[in-house]
């Protein structure tokens, strides 16, 4: 072997690695939203753990990948270590599929024992088709996700080629007889198993590093003796992906990849011993054979089940040594939003999605606790109003950082509409909690001067929280299940808060002039109902936010209003029935106070 084979077996691990990056990148990217389904069932059952992290390794053919998904699922308290634990031993078993596939361009390797036929699902048979039909789509088509698809058939013919350039290039060491003696070294358990620890450890993929030992396969000095240490060491090697992710984690998401070498690191020491003592006792006869492409993945896959199977039952166990092995507790908060999850944008604009529907849900309960202290003043709930206020700042920051981020990354149309729609709507989510605070104060005014409202301003103001209260549960609805419905209801009845809130404000005038009230308590008033205006406001833009993104794909909130207002059917029916609700008359029936949350 000269300096030229050298370059070449180079050439062909360069084409072999990047082929590998273009098709699993195109896969996570036209996956997208299945991979939002999938990870959207996170859970601690361990069968659907294992059929996740299974399912989505399957997708984007790297366990490293999803490995490092789930430590920054972990770290951001998405994911729970224990359901962590289901999902890596799922995604372990999951990247056997790429050396089955690597293994077909062994096909027909030895015409004698295999017949024309097979011979023709060789890649070399189809995959210049598979590459004039992925450039032809790339270069003509204008749907994002058949691009992308060209993309996974182009990377696939690449990664194709760089495996038949490196197994061309090590024909020559068929003869060689200091090759043999290199590769009868790795023999020894030990020495095998340190070699493809460090070799996955430099290539950083598993599957890649099992593509090199299955194209050297083809000079046939290779045993299974030798071949069988050498795959164990490569799913040692594959966890220091995820450990080098795991810097800077929290205690949990450190935890998670240590599970993850834990599982690789036991299962080799067990069924390897296992294995030399029954070959000490059997002899097999088939540990001196020569191993091909066919039996590496055979044996990569197979130690990954007898993996699985042996700490399937001691999973909690599993979960109790990476505990032991990082003890302590996370003192500070854990990180809302992980940017090792940006390596899959569509899970991490779902993820996004997830923290913006959370920061909805307690910035509406702050107001809901805000309006009760209308009517008892107490001092743990202000505080825990202004705590949510705190922390609605948190996440508006959090998520309008990471979203810029996520806008920097390969995204498909449908997730930049949703980063587009979200960095609209998270200002508005944090908004409301600045109005609870603002009530909050308007309460404590009230306190100190010990000023209640007459009865007639208390009726006011509870058919004003009932309408304001379903506007909340109307555009939460509308973000959260992108409930179209809901959002087409909520900005006739916030033309109905404004109608209110101006009836309100003449009702407190004319009782002014009858010296019913005094303008102190105008004040405090005048302060309430611009807040829950403007909390009406808010929630009319998340949910006209959520209708223009649906429909146009871009924001134009004026000419969103505008057209609304023209639809005289449909707006104007709800807005008749929403004044008729919200009617500010006694004898109106008392609806709204029956069905207020607020």
């Amino acid at each position: 072997m000269d300096i030229f084979d050298i370059l070449t077996l180079l050439c062909g691990l360069s084409l072999f690695l990047y082929g590998m990056h273009v098709m699993g990148d195109a896969l996570k990217k036209s996956a997208g939203n299945r991979l939002k389904n999938i990870l959207s069932n996170l859970t601690s059952n361990q069968w659907k753990g294992f059929l996740l992290g299974l399912g989505v390794t399957a997708i984007i053919q790297s366990s490293s990948a999803t490995t490092v998904m789930v430590v920054g699922f972990v770290n951001s308290a998405a994911m729970s270590l224990r359901g962590a634990v289901g999902v890596i031993m799922g995604a372990n078993v999951g990247t056997a599929v790429t050396s089955w596939l690597t293994a077909l361009s062994g096909i027909g390797n030895g015409g004698e024992t295999v017949g024309d036929v097979l011979s023709l699902l060789r890649p070399d048979a189809w995959m210049p088709l598979l590459a004039v039909i992925g450039i032809c789509m790339l270069m003509f088509s204008k749907s994002a996700r058949k691009r992308d698809f060209s993309a996974v058939l182009l990377g696939f013919t690449v990664l194709m080629v760089g495996m038949n350039i490196m197994s061309g290039s090590v024909g020559g060491l068929k003869e060689s007889e200091s090759f043999r003696s290199v590769l009868t070294m790795f023999e020894n358990p030990v020495l095998g198993v340190l070699a493809g620890t460090v070799l996955t450890a430099i290539v950083q993929s598993s599957s890649a590093s099992v593509g090199i030992l299955q194209s050297l396969t083809v000079t046939g000095a290779i045993s299974y003796g030798a071949a069988i240490p050498i795959v164990m060491g490569q799913n040692i090697g594959t966890c220091v992906t995820a450990l080098i992710s795991s810097i800077g984690a929290t205690k949990n998401g450190k935890r998670a990849a240590l599970v993850h070498l834990y599982f690789n690191v036991i299962g080799v020491l067990i069924w390897l011993s296992l294995f030399y003592f029954v070959d000490w006792i059997a002899d097999f006869s088939f540990v001196s054979s020569p191993i091909d492409m066919w039996g590496v993945a055979l044996v990569h896959t197979v130690f990954k089940i007898l993996c699985v199977l042996l700490f399937w039952p001691f999973t909690r166990y599993l979960e109790k040594l990476a505990v032991l092995s990082v003890r302590g507790t996370d003192e500070t908060e854990s990180n809302l939003l992980d940017d090792r999850l940006l390596s899959a944008p569509s899970v991490a604009v779902e993820r996004c999605k997830e923290v913006a529907a959370s920061m909805m849900d307690f910035s509406a309960d702050a107001l809901c606790d805000s309006l009760g202290l209308l009517d008892q003043y107490d001092e743990k709930t202000a505080q825990r109003i202004r705590a949510a206020e705190a922390r609605a700042d948190r996440y508006e920051d959090a998520l309008g950082s990471y979203l810029v981020k996520l806008s920097g990354v390969g995204l498909s149309v449908n997730d930049s509409h949703e980063v587009t729609k979200l960095l609209h709507i998270i200002g508005d989510m944090e908004r409301i909690s600045d109005h609870a605070v603002n009530i909050v104060e308007s309460a404590e005014e009230m306190r100190d001067k010990h000023m209640t409202f007459s009865s007639e301003a208390q009726h006011e103001l509870t058919v004003l929280r009932a309408a304001v209260g379903e506007i909340i549960r109307l555009a939460q609805q509308a973000f959260v299940s992108g409930n179209l419905t809901a959002a087409t209801s909520v900005e006739p009845l916030e033309q109905t808060v404004d109608l209110l809130r101006d009836r309100i404000k003449l009702n407190h005038t004319l009782r002014l002039q009858k010296s019913e009230c005094t303008i102190e308590h105008g004040f405090v008033l005048s302060d309430i109902l611009t807040d829950l205006e403007r909390v009406a406001d808010h929630c009319s833009n998340i949910a006209g936010c959520v209708l223009e993104m649906k429909a146009h794909g871009a924001l134009d909130m004026h000419g969103y209003l505008d057209a609304v207002k023209s639809d005289s059917d449909e707006f104007q029916r709800k807005f008749h029935d929403y004044r008729i609700k919200y009617s500010l008359e006694k004898n109106s029936g008392g609806g709204p106070q029956e069905e207020s949350d607020i």
